[in-house]
């Protein structure tokens, strides 16, 4: 075998990144473990998912080249809890009210701004 690409592989390594269908894409984690587990659904995480996908269907960002809100199971950061997390950055979020996911929205959605204040540690797993 030899140690030189194809011609074919060498062009797609030089090919220019296909376009995400979305610029950003935050999931949220809504698991419950039960049985007085720490998990991000005793924490309201339903609520700021709700929260999210209105604000960002108000204010016009959702759709294809632009935001996709998504539910997510167990991102195993329930320590953190409740836990987002926005693609293709990899930022994870713990919020507490509607305000943190308002500002969310606002700065990291909308604008590309990372909101330092609600960032999940990165030592903060299960």
């Amino acid at each position: 075998m030899s140690d030189h690409p194809t011609p074919a592989a060498a062009a797609a390594d030089n090919a220019p990144a296909a376009p995400s269908y979305y610029e950003r894409h935050i999931f949220f984690c809504l698991n419950d473990r039960g049985k007085g587990e720490e998990s991000c659904a005793r924490y309201g995480a339903q609520d700021g998912f709700d929260r999210c996908k209105s604000q960002v269907k108000a204010a016009k960002l959702s759709g294809p080249g632009k935001v996709r809100v998504n539910k997510a199971g167990c991102l195993d950061r329930c320590a953190g809890g409740p836990i987002a997390v926005v693609y293709p950055e990899g930022t994870w979020y713990t919020y507490v009210d509607k305000e943190d996911i308002d500002e969310i929205v606002e700065s990291h959605l909308k604008n590309g701004q990372v909101v330092e204040r609600l960032l999940t540690p990165p030592d903060v797993g299960r």
